[in-house]
């Protein structure tokens, strides 16, 4: 009994560092949704990796500056970003995040609502959890 007591308690240590890390994972999805709906430019600027591909369900595929661009100056607002059925996985220092997106957004006066199934990519490095990919694929409603 003795020798499982060292095992379990690395099983325990484990499960919690990756409850963290699933909760730090999260709290930036979180920041990179409200950063977004606020066109925070300093902010996205931090959430997003330099290497950042951002891919669109039209297939338009951006860069960090592509993307801080069209966020920040762009004609469309983004009201609203729901999350639902959201999944993550964490290996090491490199976080997957999926589900289904609701992103509602209005442009010269018209309101759009779209859903999406989303793979974020996110990884840890200096500055926390940063975006560094993302693939969107619209859903039939």
């Amino acid at each position: 009994m003795k020798r499982w007591i060292p095992i379990l308690l690395s099983v325990a240590a484990l499960a919690a560092a990756d409850s963290k890390a699933e909760k730090d994972v999260l709290a930036a999805m979180d920041a990179w949704k409200q950063a977004t709906m606020k066109k925070d430019g300093a902010a996205l600027q931090k959430l997003l990796h330099e290497d950042l591909t951002y891919s669109h369900s039209s297939g338009k595929t951006e860069s960090k500056a592509d993307v801080l661009h069209a966020v920040t100056t762009g004609t469309a607002t983004v009201e609203g970003i729901d999350f639902a059925d959201t999944t993550v996985r964490i290996y090491g220092s490199t976080a997957l995040v999926k589900g289904k997106v609701t992103m509602r957004s209005s442009a010269a006066g018209k309101s759009n609502s779209t859903a999406l199934s989303i793979l974020h990519v996110l990884v840890k490095g200096p500055q926390g959890w940063q975006l560094v990919a993302r693939q969107a694929t619209r859903l039939n409603p």
